[in-house]
């Protein structure tokens, strides 16, 4: 395949967004084996059949690096709890929040989770999204957990889409382990974790640090397993309070620390030194209604990758359009429509520790989205629509 007559935000090059005027993209399997202007390309790349982009710009395939889109059920009654008043936290400790997407997602068979997944998948690939991570934690138990993955594991038998499997047993107390959360670690989450790795189900072991679920000791020991079993980590941290999580997470070389609204100037410091991503989700901010808005300007300080995902859940972020989180990360958050693109991409990729995508330039895996727009900002700008022209998914279109 080659591409001729684009413009590329390659996020490869020097310059904003790393644009290339004019340019040609070149393409053989599933790979990108020539990319820069077009009065630069050299024969052997050019192609009777080229496919004239008449100036539309193209980018890396979308990469939502976090959502738990594998669920039974919906949470629209503790929408409206919300408007009424009532926190996230209440909510939860009323047996609401994740617990009740818990007994909704245990009765469902693998069918119905599988369907449902799906619908969610198509809305995100009709965005251009080319990659997405899918975490387990609504089951906890070994039974659930192992299904949910097994789902997610699916959903790519189904559709052109890389899915990358977080487990997250650790996400909170299940009611039978009500006040025994080390309790639930040592006999449900560990156990589940060693099942779900042996039977090849887990990229990534997740965990959510927080007051109303685990603290760092317990998530400690979760990591722990992780590294004996050869699997990178990555956490829900700071999102609600301070608890140290960051730094945990840090401390492990995570792939990503998720949320994040609480995390300190140190936090970010350490962040940088293990080359951890911070993962910014302003669809749980919005619906939440938070106010503590996360570092930026510190992580920018202290040169951290900030990715945005959707955190497409039931509850605290129902939604799956990564275009809308662009826009919702410059609008609350103050990211540049620079950063929201490269946390989309780039920045997504390496959250889920894909070095073989999200830039355009050779020896990178040919997944990229053609846009009906004049220039990259329009992407975060526009609110609500959608100008995908073409999705390309490993050399395919």
């Amino acid at each position: 395949m080659l591409l001729t007559h684009a413009r590329l935000a390659s996020f490869a090059g020097p310059g904003r967004y790393g644009l290339i005027e004019d340019a040609a993209v070149a393409i053989t399997g599933d790979r990108i084996v020539w990319a820069g202007p077009m009065s630069d390309l050299p024969e052997q790349h050019r192609r009777d059949e080229a496919r004239d982009l008449q100036g539309r710009v193209v980018t890396p395939g979308l990469v939502d690096c976090h959502t738990h889109l594998v669920f039974g059920g919906n949470r629209a009654q503790e929408f409206e709890m919300r408007l009424e008043g009532a926190t996230y936290e209440e909510i939860a400790r009323a047996g609401g929040g994740i617990v009740s997407t818990v007994g909704a997602t245990r009765a469902a068979s693998a069918e119905g989770l599988l369907g449902d997944a799906l619908r969610r998948v198509d809305a995100m690939i009709a965005e251009g999204v080319t990659s997405i991570e899918v975490k387990s934690g609504y089951g906890l138990d070994t039974e659930t957990e192992l299904r949910m993955l097994r789902v997610a594991r699916q959903i790519a038998s189904q559709r052109d889409v890389t899915i990358c499997t977080s487990f997250l047993g650790a996400h909170a107390v299940p009611p039978e382990y009500s006040g025994n959360p080390d309790g639930y670690i040592d006999e449900v989450a560990i156990p589940a974790l060693r099942a779900a790795h042996a039977e090849g189900l887990v990229d990534a072991v997740d965990g959510f640090c927080e007051g109303i679920a685990f603290d760092t000791a317990q998530m400690t020991r979760v990591f722990d397993v992780a590294r004996e079993l050869g699997l990178p980590v990555k956490l829900h941290a700071e999102q609600l309070s301070h608890l140290g999580g960051t730094a945990l997470a840090a401390r492990f070389g995570a792939l990503s620390a998720d949320h994040v609204e609480y995390a300190t100037p140190e936090d970010a410091r350490a962040l940088a030194d293990a080359g951890s991503v911070a993962v910014l989700l302003p669809g749980a901010f919005y619906t939440l209604h938070e106010t503590q808005m996360p570092p930026v300007q510190a992580f920018r300080d202290h040169g951290v990758a900030m990715a945005l995902a959707t955190d497409c859940n039931p509850g605290s972020s129902p939604m799956a359009s990564l275009l809308l989180t662009m826009n919702m990360g410059c609008t609350l958050f103050r990211l540049t429509p620079e950063e929201a693109l490269a946390g989309v991409t780039c920045h997504g990729a390496a959250a889920l520790g894909l070095a073989d995508r999200g830039r355009i330039k050779p020896g990178q895996r040919a997944d990229l989205a053609v846009w009906d727009i004049e220039h990259p900002a329009e992407l975060a700008y526009r609110i609500g629509f959608n100008p995908l022209h073409a999705r390309i998914f490993g050399g395919r279109s």
